[in-house]
């Protein structure tokens, strides 16, 4: 289910997520569903919290694990502060903790 109200951008197939569904949410969020079993939504839809986008599955690099679901929350606008040493640190300014961003709403 969406996890927010917004436009899909993108539902379709890509090599390593498999069946995947990008929704533009508010503040220009992007959230990113990918190892779909089925695609229940089409791009340039408009979803709301709750939709029924798709359902949970092992496609694309997750084929023949446990079915599961990665969800992220990306920023397109950059959060500089929040760079660290790590090796992929930088990520950290892109990604955002769902957490704490669904607890905004």
């Amino acid at each position: 289910m969406s996890s927010s109200v917004g436009l899909v951008i993108y539902s379709g197939e890509v090599a390593l997520g498999g069946k995947v569904v990008l929704v533009l949410g508010s503040k220009w969020r992007f959230h990113y569903y990918a190892h779909l079993d089925s695609v229940t939504t089409s791009s340039m839809s408009l979803v709301r919290s709750g939709d029924k986008i798709g359902t949970v599955g092992d496609s694309g690099n997750a084929k023949g694990k446990p079915p599961h679901l990665h969800y992220s929350i990306i920023t397109p606008i950059p959060y500089l502060w929040r760079i660290d040493s790590d090796s992929q640190g930088w990520k950290k300014m892109f990604f955002l903790d769902p957490n704490e961003k669904l607890r905004e709403r």
